[in-house]
């Protein structure tokens, strides 16, 4: 098979949605339906053991959330499905954000019962930015919640995105018998089976046809061809450049616990869904059909099995084929690497790969020479763009419960925040690490880790800044007397670029306007363009 062809089977995609809203219990039972795994573990509560194949972390299996990006294959229908599982919960946003730079479209799940809520918002504001094709999946269906029609209405409202239903609710809660297939025009009715797959498939064409009230009863039969009715006079017909454009997106309810719906979601998916898209580079765009190989460094993990201590960068190739043990230039470095055991991911479990291809996520081993954001090409010099940091919001400084461990702490703290966990900055006197984080449970995770993976044990102490701006200036003179004035605000990144950490914004406001000649970054996307 040609590169061509095996770009076209590749489906490279992300689930993303408010913490609670059944993302992961979702994400698995996608690999159920596709055969990659046998039974499903719901994450309930601290006491379970079994815990969700995405989730491997052990704080995600104590906590019953997703705090790390989990990269998971498998093949259905004729396609290559690569999902990636992102962190729900707001304090891990820029990992989210990051992971949205590596999929060519995403699976947004609402709960039926909470609709849109803040975190889905800001979300879907960067599908938006990024023009990033969007599924929605209402799920839950098996409890009560809003009425269907009411919450289309707050999706097209809140999300800013015109929607259009491919499934449609029959009841709901306790009076929920399955889901009608607008765009296969066929009836499942699926028992509530939470561990395997257990559907009864009807087609039906008409649903004038008499036998809809022996499978689901008079009163539903008559509920579901009123609202069919209204969709199709309300909602314009499905059209896919529409949505491959990101300016509609296409509804599917169900119950991912139950297994409701979850196939049409996906034999949908497959046939609707984006192959892998190019990427914009400094240079140029670079396209999947570019003969050479390129890809970009999107997330970094330590530790991924804690028996072996590994490090592993996630690579998302966007162009010609990767193949194991061949130079690429890392462009950052500007030196050659070869690497002979790239890996794909069935969440923790890896497999050494020969080749991939654009759209695949692979891992490769790193002894510290990847950051995020790091570019590998087949020869041509060039950086891929948009995978920044932000500036952090909460601020806290990072001391040594035990003085025998330092070493273990440093190295711990460093590779974790390769991974883009948190934010670094460095002040002198004494080397002081100032952690800076987008929520409170970040700090959690961090102490946590420190201790369970490196035998370092730390305490965090509030320091009181509002916000982290790299800066930058050709004016010598005043850059000196800016470091002069601010010495207890001045730091350095864990890359060695200057950094201001500002008490409030009317002193960075303030600071802006004294040293005019000095930028002041709110972002680390200027890096790539210097």
């Amino acid at each position: 098979m040609g590169v061509k062809e095996e770009v076209e089977k590749r489906r490279t995609f992300g689930i993303i949605s408010h913490p609670d809203a059944g993302k992961t219990t979702l994400t698995e039972k996608l690999l159920l339906f596709g055969g990659a795994i046998q039974s499903a573990g719901a994450v309930k509560n601290n006491k379970i053991k079994k815990s969700a194949t995405s989730d491997f972390m052990e704080i995600e299996k104590q906590r019953g959330i997703s705090v790390a990006t989990s990269v998971m294959a498998f093949n259905y229908g004729g396609k290559q499905i690569n999902i990636l599982d992102t962190p729900g919960h707001k304090d891990f946003a820029e990992d989210t954000f990051r992971t949205l730079t590596a999929v060519d479209s995403v699976i947004l799940v609402v709960d039926v019962a909470s609709g849109v809520e803040a975190q889905t918002e800001r979300l879907m504001e960067v599908c938006r930015m990024r023009k990033t094709p969007v599924i929605i999946f209402v799920n839950k269906m098996d409890r009560e919640g809003k009425e269907s029609f009411d919450l289309l209405d707050e999706l097209e409202d809140k999300l800013e995105i015109k929607v259009r239903p491919l499934t449609w609710p029959i009841g709901m809660g306790d009076r929920f018998k399955g889901v009608y297939n607008l765009y296969e025009q066929n009836l499942n009715l699926f028992a509530g089976n939470k561990t395997g797959i257990s559907s009864d498939v009807v087609p039906i064409s008409d649903l004038a046809d008499s036998q809809l009230e022996e499978m689901i009863g008079d009163e539903a039969a008559e509920e579901l061809r009123e609202e069919v009715e209204m969709i199709e006079g309300v909602y314009d017909p499905f059209d896919r450049e529409s949505y491959l454009a990101g300016d509609v997106a296409p509804v599917f309810f169900g119950s991912a616990m139950n297994n409701f719906g979850v196939k049409e979601l996906l034999d949908a998916f497959c046939r609707i869904s984006p192959s892998p898209r190019g990427r914009e580079t400094d240079v140029r765009m670079v396209e999947p059909a570019d003969p050479k190989f390129s890809g970009f460094v999107f997330k970094i993990h330590a530790n991924l099995d804690p028996k072996h201590r590994d490090r592993i960068a996630f690579l998302r190739v966007v162009s010609g084929v990767f193949e194991r043990n061949t130079f690429y230039n890392h462009i950052r470095l500007d030196k050659k690497m070869k690497f002979p055991n790239p890996t794909s991911f069935m969440a923790q479990d890896k497999s050494v790969i020969d080749a991939a291809y654009p759209g695949d996520v692979i891992g490769l081993y790193d002894s510290g020479n990847f950051k995020i954001g790091d570019t590998l090409s087949q020869g041509e010099k060039f950086m891929f763009k948009g995978i920044p940091n932000f500036s952090p919001e909460l601020f806290m400084e990072l001391e040594n419960q035990d003085p025998l461990k330092s070493k273990q702490l440093d190295k711990g703290i460093r590779q974790l925040m390769d991974e883009g966990v948190a934010q670094m900055f460095i002040q002198q006197p004494g080397s002081r690490k100032i952690i800076g984080t987008v929520g409170q449970l970040q700090f959690e995770v961090i102490n946590y880790r420190l201790e369970h993976e490196y035998g370092a044990k730390c305490r965090f102490v509030p320091r009181n800044y509002t916000k982290a701006c790299w800066i930058t200036t050709d004016n010598d003179d005043q850059l000196t007397a800016f470091k002069r004035a601010k010495t207890n605000n001045v730091a350095v990144d864990k890359d060695d670029n200057l950094v201001f950490l500002a008490e409030t914004s009317f002193l960075l406001t303030m600071a802006e306007q004294d040293y005019p000649d000095i930028t002041f970054h709110q972002t680390s996307e200027f890096l790539l363009e210097a």
